[in-house]
C-alpha cells in the first residue's frame, strides 16, 4: 500500500528538501518531484532521491510539437525515473513521439498523461479553455486517446476514476492528485477526494503534498494517511 500514495515534495528551499527527505526515508517509498524542485536543483535531485532508493515521478506536464516532446523524453528516460508525464492535450502525434522516445532507455518505466489538472473548474474549461464539453466529456476524450496511442495511463481526478476505467481498462492507469484527507485545506484544488475514498473509487496512486509535507511531522503524516486507508 506504501506505493500507492507518491509524496509531492515541492520546494525551492535546499533545508527544507534535506528535511522532507530524512523524515520521509523508511516510510514513504515513492516521491514527486515537479517543476518547482526539479528547475531548482536538476538532474542532482534525482541522483540523491534515486541514491535514497525512493521511486520517482518526474512530473514536468511535456506538452510542445511532437519531435521536441520525443527528445524531450528520450533524455530524462536515460535518468532511470519510475514514472514521467506528459500532457494528453498535446494530442496522438505528441503521444505517441512521447512513447518512442521515452521507452528507449526506460522500457519498464511508467509514462502517463495528465487530463485536466484538478485546479481546473467546469466554469474555466467552458469559459476560458472555450471546451463546448462537460468536464466528465473532455477527460473521457483525452483518457480514451492516451490508452490508444499505448501510454501506462492518465493523471485524473479520483472523481474521474470509475468512467475511465470503464472506457478504457481496468489495468490502465490512473494516477489521482488532489487529495486530501477530512479537514485539510483544500489550497488551490478544486475537485478533491479523501485517501480512503481515493482507494475505494479505483485510484492506483495518490498524489498528497502539503497535507504530508507541510505538516509538523511529515513522516507522522503519512503514517496517519496509510493507517487510514488500512
Amino acid at each position: 500500500m506504501k506505493d500507492k500514495i507518491i509524496v509531492a515534495i515541492d520546494t525551492q528551499d535546499k533545508d527544507e528538501l534535506e528535511s522532507l527527505l530524512k523524515s520521509l526515508k523508511g516510510s514513504a517509498t515513492f516521491l514527486k518531484i515537479g517543476m518547482e524542485s526539479y528547475y531548482t536543483f536538476g538532474n542532482d535531485l534525482i541522483k540523491k532521491v534515486k541514491d535514497l532508493d525512493f521511486k520517482i515521478f518526474l512530473d514536468l506536464k511535456l506538452y510542445d510539437i511532437p519531435n521536441t516532446v520525443e527528445k524531450s523524453c528520450r533524455t530524462l528516460g536515460k535518468l532511470g525515473v519510475d514514472m514521467l508525464n506528459v500532457h494528453a492535450i498535446g494530442g496522438s502525434d505528441m503521444l505517441r513521439a512521447s512513447v518512442q522516445g521515452f521507452r528507449e532507455f526506460a522500457p519498464n518505466s511508467l509514462l502517463i498523461a495528465v487530463t485536466q489538472l484538478t485546479s481546473t473548474s467546469e466554469l474555466m474549461i467552458q469559459k476560458e479553455q472555450l471546451i463546448e464539453k462537460t468536464m466528465k466529456d473532455s477527460v473521457l476524450h483525452l483518457a480514451k486517446l492516451t490508452h490508444k496511442e499505448n501510454l501506462n495511463g492518465v493523471v485524473c481526478s479520483a472523481n474521474d476514476v470509475i468512467f475511465i476505467k470503464e472506457a478504457t481498462h481496468p489495468s490502465f492507469l490512473c494516477v489521482t492528485p488532489g487529495i486530501r484527507p477530512k479537514g485539510v485545506d483544500t489550497h488551490d484544488q478544486k475537485r478533491i477526494m479523501t485517501p480512503k475514498n481515493a482507494i475505494s473509487n479505483g485510484s492506483d496512486y495518490l498524489v498528497i503534498g502539503r497535507p504530508i509535507t507541510k505538516s509538523i511531522n511529515p513522516r507522522e503524516a503519512f503514517e496517519n494517511i496509510l493507517k487510514d486507508i488500512r
